[in-house]
C-alpha cells in the first residue's frame, strides 16, 4: 500500500480528533450557556474562557475537510454531497453561533442578551450533532453505488448510527467543557463545573464509547479492544482526578478518552475511507479515493511548513490566556 494515502488518512484522523477536542470544549461551553450559568456574571465567564480561543479552533474544521479534498477529492465529493443537508446546518449553527459571540454585549437589556444565548446554545448544539452524524457515518458507510453517488433521497443518510454519532459529540462536548470550565475558571462556576464533570462523564460520554465499539465489533481489529479499553480507564481516571480536584489531569483524561475512541473508529476504518452499504466493492478506499502522488507529494511538502507554524500560535494563544477567570476579573459591563 502506497505511504503518501496512508499518510494523509492518518493526517485527517488526526485533525478530526483535534477538532473534537479543542472545538469540543468551546461548542459545550456554548451549550452551558442557558444549561449551566445561573446568570449573566456567570454566562460573561463563560464566554471569556472561549472567547480568545474559539475562532482559532475552528481552523481545524477548516483544515480537516480542505485536507480531505487535496488527498482524497473522492471522499470529499461522495461524503459532503450525501450529506448536503446536515453539514449546510453545521454551517448556519457556527455562523448564528459566531454572530451571536460578536452581538450578545452589544446591547444592555435581558431580552436581547436571552436571544443571543440561545442562538448560541443552539448553534453549539446542531454544528456538534452534525459533526458527529458526519464522523458515524464516515465510520460506518452510506448507501453509495459504483459512481459514488448516494442512493436514496435527502434523508437516506438518516438512521441510527447518525443519531448515536450526532448525541456522542454533543455529549462529549458537555462533559468536555464541563472539565475545560473547571480547569479555567475560579469560584462558584470552578465548584459546579467540577461536580457536573464527575457526575455526568460515567453515563455522558457511553455513545461515544458505544460508537466506538459498534465500529470495533465490525471489524475486529485486535489493537481496537486495547483501546477501548484505554478509553474506559481514562475515564475511570479524569472522574478520580476531578473527586481529588485535579482539574487538569481531569481535562487530560477526558482528552485520552476521545483520543482512544477516534484512534479506534479510525483503525477499523481503515483501509476504507467511506464504506458503502450496497456493495463492499463500492466502498472508496485509500487507494481508489486518493489524489495523484504528484497532488499528495505537493501538500505534504506546504503541510511540513505550514502545520508547524499553526500549531505555534494557537500553542502560544493559548499560553498567553492560560490564567483562570472569574467574575471578579471581567470589567464593567
Amino acid at each position: 500500500m502506497d505511504f503518501l494515502p496512508t499518510l494523509w488518512f492518518v493526517v485527517i484522523a488526526v485533525l478530526w480528533t483535534g477538532y473534537l477536542f479543542l472545538e469540543g470544549f468551546d461548542l459545550g461551553v456554548g451549550m452551558l450557556m442557558k444549561l449551566f450559568a445561573r446568570d449573566n456574571a456567570e454566562r460573561r465567564v463563560l464566554l471569556n474562557t472561549v472567547g480568545p480561543v474559539w475562532d482559532g479552533n475552528e481552523v481545524w474544521l477548516i483544515t480537516a475537510i480542505g485536507a480531505t479534498f487535496a488527498a482524497f477529492p473522492s471522499w470529499y465529493a461522495s461524503l459532503l454531497s450525501a450529506l448536503y443537508l446536515p453539514m449546510i446546518l453545521v454551517l448556519l449553527g457556527l455562523i448564528f453561533r459566531a454572530v451571536a459571540f460578536e452581538y450578545r454585549g452589544k446591547v444592555d437589556a435581558v431580552r436581547w442578551r436571552g436571544v443571543w444565548d440561545w442562538a448560541i446554545l443552539l448553534g453549539s448544539a446542531v454544528s456538534a450533532f452534525g459533526v458527529g452524524a458526519a464522523l458515524a457515518l464516515t465510520s460506518t458507510g452510506l448507501p453509495l453505488n459504483a459512481n459514488g453517488d448516494r442512493i436514496g433521497g435527502a434523508f437516506a443518510w438518516f438512521n441510527g448510527y447518525a443519531v448515536l454519532g450526532g448525541a456522542a459529540v454533543v455529549l462529549f462536548c458537555v462533559v468536555h467543557a464541563a472539565a475545560f470550565l473547571a480547569l479555567k475558571t475560579d469560584g462558584t462556576v470552578r465548584e459546579r463545573a467540577r461536580k457536573l464533570f464527575r457526575r455526568a462523564a460515567p453515563f455522558a460520554l457511553l455513545p461515544l464509547l458505544a460508537w466506538g465499539l459498534a465500529v470495533q465489533l465490525s471489524n475486529q481489529k485486535p489493537l481496537g479492544w486495547a483501546l477501548l479499553l484505554l478509553g474506559v480507564l481514562a475515564v475511570g481516571f479524569a472522574v478520580i482526578a476531578a473527586a481529588r480536584r485535579r482539574e487538569g489531569w481531569a481535562f487530560v483524561g477526558c482528552g485520552v478518552f476521545l483520543l482512544s475512541m477516534m484512534a479506534t473508529i479510525f483503525l477499523n476504518l481503515f483501509p476504507n475511507v467511506l464504506p458503502s452499504t450496497l456493495s463492499a466493492d463500492f466502498s472508496l478506499t485509500v487507494q481508489n479515493a486518493s489524489a495523484s502522488p504528484y497532488t499528495l507529494g505537493l501538500i505534504s511538502i506546504i503541510a511540513s511548513f505550514g502545520v508547524p507554524l499553526v500549531l505555534a500560535y494557537q500553542g502560544w494563544t493559548y499560553w498567553v490566556f492560560r490564567k483562570r477567570i472569574s467574575s471578579r476579573s471581567l470589567p464593567a459591563h
